[in-house]
């Protein structure tokens, strides 16, 4: 059966459909509120939400361009002292560690035979001096009586000439003979002395030789330095130094301590800066102190296989502080600007080839700007061209960054930041 009741249609009050008619009106304005609301929000979001970022003012102040680079300390000289004749060592005043000055005794060799040449050499002085005297003697008289012979010849030819038929001619001719035969023993003797004179000579010379050759058995020190080795003792036969035998040792190891070099490689697009008398800062970390340096002296040439310039340091050391063989870094200053218009390094930005800051102007909007560099040190940038004073500059991370947009600039100041307001 079909229940009639539920085929009928129900029909509600008039005063419910007003009230559902309210309800909706209310919703619908509630929803266009919150429309209208979010709206004004999202325009007021940039300006309250804009990104702070960290300035830094452009300002003027020194800077220099400097290259550290590390290196051994070496002895300005540093030599192995032989002997110049093979002698036993008779005497020895050095050992290691002995300093020494220029021309000081550091030790004796004893050379029998060269005592014995010497001795020859005084005999062969002492008989060339004795002929020399005597051929002096032979000369002074074989003069005199040339002279008496040449008197009597003048005045026998004088007399033949104003009263002829007084004098013989033989007598004459016979005082000319003996005249001309004098004259003759005279230049005979003349040569005889300057042969003796030369064999004199000979002698000395070759006593100064041999003497010089001696002396060599006293060896000296070439320069002010300290022994840093000492390979004889007292009775070792020394081998001479010119000779080519393989088993020559030298006496000792002798090095200069008060000045030392320190060798540099220079890299070749720094060769530009180099001159010579520029200040170096040596720092010897084993020593934690540092030594005033300057640049002495460099090849001029840039090697092939390095593309580096030899350049060498001087480093005086006159209270012996420093010892050879430490390492040092050598601070050389390239090129310095004594006001110089310059920039945070992190603040700089490179790309396409060119170099590039973020700019915060007055309105605090950013402006990414171009700029041309100069010298570049680890913290800090010279700007050439492209900023001036009082500029601000984004030192913060900018990759979120985007020309025009506004930004909340914070300035560094001792190492913290400060909001602008």
């Amino acid at each position: 059966m079909i229940d009639r009741q539920d085929s009928v249609p129900r029909v509600f009050p008039a005063s419910k459909m007003l009230l559902v008619t309210a309800a909706s009106a209310v919703l619908s304005f509630a929803l266009a509120s919150c429309g209208k609301s979010g709206e004004a929000h999202a325009r007021n979001a940039p300006e309250n939400t804009a990104p702070e970022v960290a300035v830094s003012q452009v300002t003027r102040k020194p800077i220099a361009r400097d290259l550290t680079m590390s290196s051994e300390l070496v002895p300005f000289q540093e030599i192995d002292v032989f002997a110049k004749e093979a002698g036993y060592v008779s005497k020895l005043y050095v050992d290691y560690g002995s300093r020494v000055k220029a021309g000081q005794l550091m030790a004796v060799l004893e050379i029998p035979e060269m005592q014995a040449l010497l001795q020859e050499d005084k005999a062969s002085v002492k008989s060339a001096s004795d002929q020399v005297t005597n051929a002096q003697h032979q000369v002074g008289r074989i003069e005199a009586q040339h002279n008496v012979l040449h008197l009597e010849f003048d005045r026998l030819n004088q007399v033949a000439k104003s009263k002829p038929g007084l004098v013989a001619q033989q007598e004459v001719d016979e005082a000319q003979g003996k005249d001309l035969a004098a004259e003759a023993q005279v230049e005979g003797v003349k040569a005889n002395l300057e042969a003796a004179q030369s064999q004199l000579a000979v002698s000395q010379s070759k006593l100064a030789h041999d003497q010089a050759l001696y002396d060599y058995s006293r060896i000296t020190a070439p320069f002010n330095g300290v022994v840093t080795q000492r390979y004889a003792n007292l009775g070792t036969l020394m081998q001479a130094g010119t000779s080519s035998a393989t088993n020559v040792l030298p006496l000792v190891k002798l090095s200069q301590e008060d000045r030392f070099r320190l060798v540099i490689p220079v890299p070749e697009s720094y060769v530009q800066y180099i001159k010579v008398g520029d200040p170096v800062e040596v720092r010897v970390p084993s020593l934690n102190r540092s030594f005033p340096g300057k640049v002495a002296r460099f090849s001029v040439d840039v090697a092939g296989a390095t593309r580096t310039m030899h350049t060498e340091v001087d480093v005086p050391n006159p209270q012996g502080v420093l010892i050879p063989g430490v390492y040092a870094e050598a601070t050389l200053t390239l090129v310095r600007k004594g006001d110089a218009l310059v920039v945070p390094l992190q603040a700089v930005s490179q790309g396409n080839g060119r170099a590039s800051v973020f700019v915060v102007d007055m309105s605090n909007k950013v402006e990414q700007r171009p700029i041309e560099l100069g010298i570049e040190t680890e913290n800090d940038a010279e700007v050439v061209s492209g900023l001036k004073d009082g500029d601000r500059v984004v030192i913060s991370d900018t990759s979120g960054l985007r020309p025009g947009a506004n930004v909340r600039p914070k300035v560094t100041e001792a190492g913290t930041y400060k909001t602008e307001s």
